[in-house]
């Protein structure tokens, strides 16, 4: 919740964990040091400040800064000096120079999307804790070798910059899970070809008649519509993206839409009916099927404490069948989309929307990236990079099944799968078609009662 200057000089703040100012500031608040003994969470996010006091580490139990839309020309130096500072969000600055020493020694969580940053330091490497690296929208051109020592890395974002390909030991990094680099001049041909060579239709925006909204994301408001009637078909009810045309943290929208489009059809996918043409604003968008509403989110997104990992409801559970249904459902999606040359690059619970009986659709496209189908050796890697974050959603999964402590040889084929996806090996973990060939036999097989699994 918003406070007010007024609050903390009045000292009403006292002994709070969370303070988020948005109020013109162009100047530090000195009251905001009267908090030293309890603040951990500070945004400042929305303000027009260019530099941060140097006595900041007074905040001595500051664990997270944000400071987004604000004028800073370079990430403060002072961050570095702050012991226990584990998250930096420094979104849509103008922030051209990041210095190695403005880097917290606990670094987890650095978001530098949108800014003007050509460069990252060599002493990136040194930070051994970082988890996820926020670099969308910038303009670097290479990244540094040091990079590689971060072997806690699991989500890095570096769409829309000006790279010129992918150095080899990223794919290298021992739990590297999310990636998403679409929008940089290696890929620009794919994406381009993606939104030409398709066979999706277009739909004019006289077509369409928008009703309520239906949800809002980082890229884009999703609205139920009806389709009006053409060519002898009838009216019906569609999903209208329409993308807000900014860089979001995992990327462009136009690289979003060009990824729905290539995906083409799967079960376990949300269909694309059309393709928004003749917005009298120009605005593009896509039209989709509309999802029954008996969906809902496998999770939610990760959180500031568990970085990562996406957060599920307390009284979450799945029926070990049920469990597995999601399983070889996602399993089978992701190898559809690594077939048309498609990397998810966001594959989390929190883009799963769940049915009944296991029925599982795997959506949110803002992260995916393209590559050269015949492209053999990188397609491999990016699989098994992508075989990793799979891993994570099964682990989510068996740790909250129920009925696997009477099928004991099953349960011990779904940790093995899931150990083999987490495998820090890189070229140990298996592939999206042996993971759903894997998955599809122990539906099929005798589970100790002499009844197979329901097919999906």
């Amino acid at each position: 919740m918003t406070t007010t200057l007024e609050q903390l000089r009045a000292g009403q703040l006292a002994g709070t964990r969370r303070l988020k100012l948005t109020c013109g500031l162009s100047e530090f608040p000195r009251e905001i040091f009267d908090l030293a003994d309890t603040l951990e969470i500070l945004d400042l996010s929305g303000n027009a400040l260019t530099s941060l006091p140097d006595d900041l580490p007074r905040l001595s139990k500051l664990r997270v800064i944000f400071a987004s839309d604000n004028p800073f020309t370079e990430l403060p130096e002072v961050l570095g000096q702050c012991s226990q500072l584990s998250m930096v969000g420094f979104k849509a600055n103008r922030i051209r120079t990041v210095s190695g020493t403005s880097l917290p020694p606990q670094l987890r969580w650095l978001i530098l999307t949108d800014n003007e940053l050509e460069a990252l330091p060599p002493e990136v490497g040194a930070c051994t804790q970082l988890q996820k690296l926020m670099l969308a929208g910038n303009r670097l051109r290479t990244l540094p070798e040091q990079l590689a020592a971060c072997s806690r890395l699991e989500l890095l974002r570096l769409a829309a910059n000006q790279l010129d390909g992918l150095p080899a030991w990223l794919l290298r990094l021992p739990r590297l899970a999310w990636l998403a680099y679409a929008g940089n001049p290696f890929s620009e041909a794919l994406e381009t070809m993606a939104l030409i060579d398709t066979p999706i239709v277009d739909t004019r925006w006289d077509e369409l008649k928008l009703e309520q909204q239906l949800g809002e994301g980082a890229s884009g408001v999703i609205y139920r519509a009806e389709l009006l009637a053409r060519h002898g078909d009838t009216s019906r009810p569609v999903a209208v993206k329409l993308f807000k045309g900014t860089v979001t943290s995992d990327g462009l929208p136009d690289c979003e839409m060009a990824a729905c489009i290539r995906a083409g059809d799967h079960p376990n996918l949300i269909p694309v009916v059309g393709k928004v043409k003749d917005h009298p604003a120009g605005t593009h968008g896509l039209v989709m099927e509309l999802i029954d509403p008996q969906f809902t989110n496998l999770a939610g997104p990760p959180s500031l404490e568990s970085c990562t990992r996406d957060i599920y409801a307390a009284a979450t559970r799945f029926e070990w069948a049920s469990a597995v249904r999601i399983a070889y459902g996602i399993a089978s999606a992701a190898c559809h989309l690594h077939r048309q040359g498609v990397m998810h690059g966001d594959l989390y619970a929190h883009n799963i929307l769940r049915g009944g009986q296991g029925r599982a659709l795997l959506g949110d496209f803002g992260a995916a990236s393209f590559y050269a189908t015949d492209d053999r050796q990188l397609g491999r890697s990016l699989q098994r990079l992508e075989v990793r974050a799979y891993g994570c959603l099964l682990e989510e999964l068996l740790d909250r099944c129920d009925g696997l402590d009477t099928e004991a040889h099953i349960a011990a084929k779904l940790v093995k799968l899931k150990e083999n996806c987490l495998s820090e090996e890189v070229d140990s973990r298996p592939l999206f078609d042996e993971i759903a060939a894997d998955l599809s036999a122990l539906m099929d097989s005798d589970h100790g009662d002499g009844a197979a699994l329901p097919a999906i």
